[in-house]
């Protein structure tokens, strides 16, 4: 798949089958992840890939966060909404769970730590796309939970940056729209 095609017809897949996912797949969704900029070379990206029963990992992390935020954890209506979060991480056959692990190190800045794993996460959506997948990048506040990394042995400097539901996707992919990139651009300086 041309790259350029990639990019503008890669959309959010948010309804995916059970379908088994090749291990070969999933391994070279994570190697294009390893393949995004990193200034300093510091790879500050974490996958965690999380299939059959390995998603109650992140399902008891939601539960649990759902749980914390309410105001009467005992209340009748707690174990509902705890299942329905915990239900969460089986929507999908495969989560790859993506953090950073920000190196503190001289001349290392925080903020290109994350950009690099934000565009790791970009490298494997486009990987998804071009191996006939779907896939939506999932994140909210229940990622930067001290409960999230509590759950998956992160650092408290650690951040987890979303997840990944992976599979064949179960519904037609959504038209995309962008705004023309004209409006969104200033030409500074003289046409050479």
């Amino acid at each position: 798949m041309d790259i350029m095609e990639a990019i503008s017809t890669r959309r959010s897949i948010g309804k995916v089958k059970q379908d088994n996912i090749p291990v070969e797949m999933i391994e070279r969704i994570l190697e294009a992840g390893t393949w995004a900029p990193n200034h300093r070379h510091t790879e500050p990206w974490q996958f965690f890939v999380l299939r059959g029963q390995g998603r109650g990992k992140l399902g008891q992390a939601l539960a649990d966060i759902m749980r914390d935020e309410l105001e009467d954890p005992d209340s009748p209506e707690v174990r509902e909404s705890m299942d329905k979060a915990y239900a969460k991480a089986f929507r999908a056959p495969v989560i790859i769970a993506v953090a950073v692990t920000p190196v503190d190190r001289p001349g290392v800045i925080e903020l290109e730590e994350y950009g690099a794993v934000f565009a790791a996460i970009q490298n494997m959506l486009l990987a998804i796309h071009s191996l006939g997948l779907g896939a939506v990048w999932r994140t909210g506040e229940p990622c930067y939970s001290s409960i999230m990394n509590e759950a998956f042995g992160l650092r408290s400097q650690d951040k987890m940056l979303g997840f990944i539901y992976l599979g064949v996707s179960d519904m037609s992919e959504p038209k995309g729209r962008r705004e023309d990139f004209r409006s969104k651009t200033v030409w500074i300086g003289e046409e050479e």
